[in-house]
């Protein structure tokens, strides 16, 4: 009897599984952090599926995708695992109950800026006015903006950017989600004077990396834009000036949230008290770093 392995007999036919898990070992040896949930998302989008539709299909034992979809699926692994973000290969970022248009040129949302969004819908839902008046300076993609027009539809929204290649998907995500909101390309230095004195709150996520602390992960630091990330020296110049900001655009007692990063709460209070600030506090995300500081316009 032979016992040489026959080499006739046909290959098993290659499955999405096999292809899904060939594809997070590539991403995990370019040391992407999550790469079975990049894997996922990437070959959903490329095959039109939700991340559920695409889990239910490799638990039956679906193909591999094959053809075009199989090119296009290679070509995003590939530029993943050279550590272009996610959220621009798929054109997409999740921010609260939004999906915002993202892509190069444009800082792109983090989850844990929602809990900062947070903090400015909820200030501006205890605003007793029909229609309370909310600014977010700096506000890049929008997210922080649109959260606040959709979860508050009564509110008055503006927002400023300055940056043209964020500007760019600022306007498309605004037409998209929230028309009546108010954009402006605008320094956010000088924005909207006439509204002094009117504002309920102000929000912003300026940039706060200080000038020599050079982010670790390639995505951020390849490819989020500079303007986006570095504040100054101690990385808090954009802080002084929405102080300074603040107290021109808020209404007495109204609310001002400025998101930081985690040892920067004690200087940013510091600061806010100095300049005449009231009631400053800061506020931890959901990994428990501090990640926002608000205080009260006196």
């Amino acid at each position: 009897m032979s016992t040489e392995h026959d080499s006739s007999a046909p290959a098993e036919p290659r499955t999405l599984s096999d292809s899904l898990r060939e594809a997070a070992q590539t991403l995990a040896s370019a040391g992407v952090p999550t790469p079975e949930v990049d894997a996922e998302l990437l070959a959903a989008h490329v095959l039109g599926l939700s991340r559920g539709e695409l889990a239910a299909a490799a638990f039956r034992g679906a193909d591999a995708p094959t053809g075009a979809d199989a090119e296009a699926f290679d070509s995003f692994i590939a530029r993943r695992a050279a550590r272009e973000p996610l959220q621009h290969l798929t054109g997409l970022a999740p921010f609260r109950h939004l999906e915002l248009r993202v892509g190069p040129g444009v800082f792109v949302p983090r989850p844990e800026t929602e809990m900062v969004a947070q903090l400015a819908i909820d200030a501006l839902r205890v605003v007793p006015d029909e229609a309370p008046i909310a600014v977010d300076l700096g506000t890049g993609s929008g997210a922080i903006a649109l959260a606040m027009a959709t979860e508050v539809p009564q509110a008055r929204v503006h927002a400023a950017e300055n940056a043209v290649d964020a500007f760019i998907w600022t306007k498309e995500n605004f037409a998209a989600h929230a028309p009546e909101a108010r954009l402006a390309f605008v320094d956010l230095a000088s924005a909207f004077p006439e509204l002094d004195g009117q504002v309920a709150v102000l929000v912003s996520n300026p940039p706060y990396v200080p000038d020599d602390a050079i982010p670790r992960d390639p995505e951020v630091r390849l490819w989020d834009p500079p303007s986006a990330l570095y504040g100054g020296a101690d990385g808090l110049d954009v802080v002084r000036t929405l102080s300074q900001v603040g107290l021109r655009l808020l209404r007495s007692g109204g609310t001002l949230v400025i998101e930081h990063g985690e040892w920067q709460g004690a200087p940013i209070r510091s600061l806010l008290t100095a300049d005449g600030w009231r009631a400053t506090a800061t506020h931890p995300d959901l990994t428990m770093r501090d990640r926002a500081t608000t205080a009260l316009r006196p």
